[in-house]
């Protein structure tokens, strides 16, 4: 999927929505605790009551490494679910990853054909010769920390050298690695009013944008910012659709979660003339 065949799934649904499946087993209804895998099973009634709102799906593969081997087949078999119930659904696999070359060229290959993500997060940290192996695959994507929406962020993401911050920085040079077919950015939705500046650094690129919803983030800010010709974003949500409710109906109430995320969104792009 390229930048113009995601925009066309963001036309077709009227959405611009990310659900993260960052399925925390301790968080899982006690409806399943019958169930032979009880994340996957949890994960597959979340994607069957969300499909039709969201224009992708985000694995933090945090939450399935915490399981050791068996949440690695958790996760590439929620993976394998999507590809044969939802074809053309985009899934990113959020692992931050980024290392020395031939480092990040098996993580890369882990990702993209292991298991066969569209997209995975990589930290910029150790330069271009950590990314470029992830970019060499077509119709792949990268998506690079920039901006991110932790107290934490403040540390080193905001250090100012000869009038550019460090994240300013990373965007200048990382722009030049890839393409708007194969390189997107994170940027905290927290940070919203960050988005004008970034938007001049880079005005075609897809966001990423974590942080609506539970983390506090507003999706109307992030639009005002963020929004480009062709959208532009990708808005993530996860706790606050998945664990909206712990009952047996977790996955009707998380379908209408979404649902809610969707009419805005899609009020947002009829505002903008993005169609």
């Amino acid at each position: 999927m390229d930048h113009n065949g995601l925009y066309r799934a963001i036309s077709e649904k009227r959405s611009f929505l990310c659900i993260g499946l960052d399925s925390e087993l301790e968080k899982l209804p006690l409806s399943l605790h019958k169930a032979k895998d009880r994340v996957l099973e949890f994960n597959k009634r979340i994607i069957d009551s969300t499909h039709k709102y969201a224009v992708a799906y985000k694995a933090n593969t945090a939450f399935y490494e915490s399981m050791g081997s068996k949440g690695w087949l958790t996760l590439e078999s929620t993976l394998g679910y999507i590809r044969t119930n939802y074809p053309g659904m985009m899934v990113i696999a959020d692992a931050k990853r980024g290392d020395i070359g031939n480092t990040s060229k098996m993580y890369a290959r882990a990702f993209f054909e292991t298991m066969d993500f569209d997209a995975v997060t990589v930290a910029p940290y150790m330069g271009e010769d950590s990314v470029a192996p992830f970019l060499e695959y077509p119709g792949k994507w990268v998506i690079l920390l920039v901006l991110t929406s932790n107290r934490g962020a403040d540390d080193f993401q905001y250090h100012n050298e000869d009038g550019l911050m460090l994240y300013e920085r990373v965007l200048t040079l990382s722009r030049k690695w890839g393409t708007l077919n194969n390189l997107m950015y994170v940027v905290g939705a927290t940070r919203a009013d960050m988005l004008k500046d970034i938007r001049k650094i880079v005005p075609e690129h897809f966001l990423l944008v974590p942080g609506v919803g539970a983390q506090g983030g507003s999706l109307g800010d992030v639009v005002k910012y963020g929004f480009t010709g062709k959208c532009g974003l990708l808005v993530n949500s996860s706790r606050g659709i998945i664990f909206a409710d712990s009952s047996d109906n977790f996955d009707r109430i998380a379908g209408e979660k979404a649902a809610e995320i969707q009419k805005e969104m899609e009020t947002h792009l009829a505002a903008h003339k993005i169609f």
